[in-house]
């Protein structure tokens, strides 16, 4: 927002952005996570890397000549 203040706070959104490393939701900027919540996102993302990883995988398979 060009107002200086933070969006609206979504569970939904913010899980995406720290899951979707690629695109910037703006969530993971306004709301940082601390004490558990902080290990939580870090679980999250490592999830996203290993989804991302798994779907190059898959898609390298696909897309490979035999």
């Amino acid at each position: 927002m060009g107002d200086g203040k933070a969006p609206p706070f979504q569970p939904a959104i913010y899980t995406l952005d720290l899951l979707l490393r690629l695109v910037d939701l703006g969530q993971e900027r306004s709301y940082a996570p601390t004490g558990l919540t902080q290990w939580a996102a870090v679980a999250l993302i490592g999830m996203g890397w290993l989804l991302a990883t798994t779907v190059a995988a898959g898609a390298s398979r696909v897309l490979r000549r035999t």
